[in-house]
């Protein structure tokens, strides 16, 4: 964590010099509260720039609100606070907001390490929720829809909700959203070229896809979705039983 810590000071001090005069607020006060890990303090002073009619409209400050609520969701102390006991949620929710005041990326790239942690945070607990069935089904739908918020670009994150769409009886919201699967999958280039994390959830994803699609009586479909993944994953154990159960 430190690494990213040193990462994102470099990135953003960089970044700094070369700023538009409109964007040049830099949030050096937040920055030092968060390399010095005094997350609360750096989130009380964020939310009020998100609040202040001068700086709402800024990226930054609802970027360290996620980044601050993800790390507090791992610190003992605040798990057992009710103001943070869904810290974890909330650093989501606060990556959505970000995202839409960031509709240039102009920031996005520099933190490629926050949100391959928070992607993992994100399909791990999206993925557990999915796999207990029917009565974890709207708990995973809302992970994988919070992905898809704030990182649209992934598309396993995509797969992932139009699955929990189907199974929620959302017919038309997971035709919708496995659209946007195929044009993130196609945009980023394929499997190879995805991050290690999304690369990873694409794994899971087309597994559940090829299990659901199977157990519509479509057969073909099942080997089809498999086929996508064959090239990337054929020596994970994993995918290649689920493969090698369809050919």
């Amino acid at each position: 964590m430190k690494r990213f810590l040193l990462i994102s000071l470099t990135a953003l001090l960089a970044f700094s010099t070369t700023s538009t005069k409109a964007q040049e607020k830099q949030y050096d006060d937040l920055l030092v509260k968060y390399v010095d890990e005094k997350y609360e303090d750096c989130l009380v002073r964020a939310e009020r720039y998100t609040q202040n009619d001068n700086t709402k409209k800024d990226p930054l400050p609802y970027l360290y609100m996620s980044m601050c609520l993800y790390e507090m969701s791992k610190i003992p102390k605040y798990q057992e606070m009710d103001e943070y006991k869904k810290a974890d949620r909330d650093a989501l929710k606060w990556a959505e907001k970000y995202r839409k005041k960031d509709k240039n990326l102009e920031f996005f790239n520099n933190y490629e390490d926050y949100w391959s942690e928070l992607n993992t945070m994100a399909q791990e607990t999206g993925m557990n929720y999915y796999e207990t069935g029917p009565k974890g089904m709207s708990k995973a739908r809302r992970y994988f829809d919070s992905m898809t918020s704030y990182y649209p670009e992934n598309p396993g994150g995509w797969l992932m909700l139009a699955l929990t769409q189907y199974n929620s009886n959302m017919a038309k919201d997971g035709d919708e959203s496995l659209v946007k699967y195929t044009e993130a999958l196609e945009s980023a280039g394929g499997i190879a070229r995805l991050p290690l994390d999304q690369k990873k959830l694409m794994k899971s994803a087309l597994i559940h896809y090829a299990e659901y699609l199977d157990g519509k009586g479509d057969t073909s479909g099942a080997r089809a979705a498999l086929e996508t993944g064959k090239d990337a994953f054929m020596d994970d154990a994993e995918f290649k039983g689920a493969y090698d159960s369809f050919h």
